[in-house]
This record gives structure tokens, sequence and C-alpha cells, in this order.
């Protein structure tokens, strides 16, 4: 693409307008320029609340997809892509998913989650090649993250899908964007311009994140990832993790310390068997035979022992 062309693409993005509001930034003293920077980050909740009904829809198209046993793959260039590896590696430690349940590519691989590769979001056909060698299929969820919504890597990715009849979801912060009009479901929170001029990692990074933080948790919560508002689920995979778990099993059952341990040694640090069995004192076998019958979700495990 030439400069002239892409120069009047960039003039069309509100993400890439300058400020009005922050033209002397460089003049203010620190304590300024830091309320200058909250001052604009107060109005990103706002904007990804007026997306919430198709973050919803993006749900429920996850969900649909996890119930068979498919997978959310994010794909992204640059801050975009680094927000969905986050989101995606997070996934197996807070829900106890299996790896490979969420996904996160970037542009680049491995390599650009630290340092710049550049040129790797100019490919389209990578964006293609690397939705064919993690064996995408037509179950599969897609959420394309790019800012500007006009990114060659997830535009080539989101076509690949779409042509395999993937559901596919594009995330971006400007209106009008060209990965909206290719996906099934546009999520466009609109940020406004940076504080600093072009700076998407500010505003756009923060909304993008929200949303990812929204896809995730509401479909984990939807397949029975959480109890009232504990994450029964969890992988303790660490100290840390572990005490969490005997502090989920204390807050569930109001169980003392010394229980909540007991029954997490009996179930090998499950934290949903534990509850379960601290609740109704059920053996493991029975406890978890119940747990299967009401298809992972505890609250119809407890209630269907104890009504």
């Amino acid at each position: 693409m030439s400069d002239e062309r892409l120069i009047s693409e960039l003039e069309r993005l509100v993400s890439e307008d300058r400020n009005p509001r922050s033209m002397d930034i460089d003049l203010l003293p620190t304590v300024d320029v830091l309320r200058e920077i909250n001052e604009e980050d107060h109005g990103v909740p706002a904007a990804v609340e007026k997306v919430i009904p198709q973050i919803a829809e993006a749900v429920e198209e996850i969900v649909r997809a996890f119930q068979k046993g498919a997978r959310l793959v994010y794909i992204g260039a640059g801050t975009s892509g680094r927000l969905g590896v986050l989101d995606a590696s997070e996934c197996p430690p807070t829900f106890s998913v299996p790896e490979g349940m969420v996904v996160g590519l970037i542009a680049g691989g491995s390599h650009a989650l630290q340092h710049a590769v550049e040129g790797a979001e100019d490919s389209p056909e990578q964006g293609r090649q690397d939705l064919v060698d993690i064996g995408l299929t037509a179950d599969d969820v897609v959420v394309g993250i790019a800012v500007s919504g006009r990114t060659p890597y997830v535009i080539g990715a989101l076509n690949y899908a779409k042509g395999l009849g993937a559901k596919t979801v594009a995330l971006s912060c400007n209106p009008d964007a060209v990965i909206a009009d290719i996906a099934d479901i546009a999520i466009s929170p609109v940020v406004g311009p940076e504080i600093l001029t072009g700076s998407t990692r500010l505003k756009s990074g923060t909304a993008q994140k929200l949303v990812l933080n929204m896809l995730t948790t509401a479909s984990m919560i939807r397949i029975g990832k959480s109890y009232q508002n504990l994450m029964v689920d969890l992988h303790a995979s660490n100290q840390k993790l572990v005490a969490r778990a005997a502090r989920i099993v204390m807050q569930a059952t109001d169980c003392t310390t010394e229980e909540a341990r007991r029954v997490l040694d009996l179930t090998g640090n499950d934290v949903k068997l534990a509850i379960l069995i601290a609740l109704t004192g059920m053996d493991v076998d029975r406890a978890r035979v119940a747990l299967d019958d009401a298809g992972g979700f505890l609250r119809k495990a407890i209630d269907g022992k104890t009504a």
C-alpha cells in the first residue's frame, strides 16, 4: 500500500485523531499529566457499556462453541494481539479449562509478545495461515482484535474463518471498521482520540481489555465455572492458589480452615467437589456423580442433594 493511501486511511480513523484536550500536555507538571490521562480513561467504561448487546451476542456464540467442545480463538497484532494472548493464557489457571480451549494468536508469533516484529501485521496470508496451523474448524469462534479495524493480518484471518463457516467477531475501536463489515458480530467501543495521538495502547487498549474480560468471564460463568460469585473451577497450581482454594471453600460453606483443607485433600484440590462434600456430606464418588449429573454446575448439584 502506498504512503498516500495509508495516510488517507489513518486520517479517517477516530483513534488516530488529535485530542484537543491534550494539546499542551508536554507543558504540564507530572501530576497534571497524570490527571489528564485519568480523566480521559473515565470515558472508557461508558464506551464499553454502549456495546454490551454485541458483547452478549458474542458470549452466546462462545458458550455454544464450548458446549460442543470447540474453541475461542483470539487473533491480533501488536497490543491487540498481546491482549488476546494474555486473556487466553489466564483461562486455564482461573477456570481449570484445558490448554487450547481459549487460544491467543499474535502476528509474528511468540517473539512478538516482547518485541516489535516489523511488518508482521501487514500480511493477510499469515493471518489465514496461523488459523490453518491450529486446525481451525467451523465450530470454533474467532475474535479478530484490531483498534483500527483495518489490520491486514486480522482481515485475512477473519475472511478465512468466515469462509470456513466459523462464527466471527470483530473487536475494534473505530466506527465502520473494515473488520466489522467482515465479521458476524461487530463490537466497536469508540473511546475517541488518545491523549498521545495514535498511542492506542491507552484508552483503546483499555477498552479492548475490558471487552475481553467480559467475553471469557461471562462465557465461563455460563458453562458452570462459578458458584455464586466464586471461582470454583480454580486450578490450584501454586501456593497462592492453594490458599485461595481453601479460602473459596470457606467462603462457600462457612467451614473452618481445617475442614476446608480436609475436603480439598480428599478431592485433590478440586474446589467444586470439596464444596459439594462440605455442604452435603457426600463421599467423593457420590459427589463426583452428582456434579456430572448437574452438567458441572455446582449450584444445581447442591440444590439437587439438599432439596
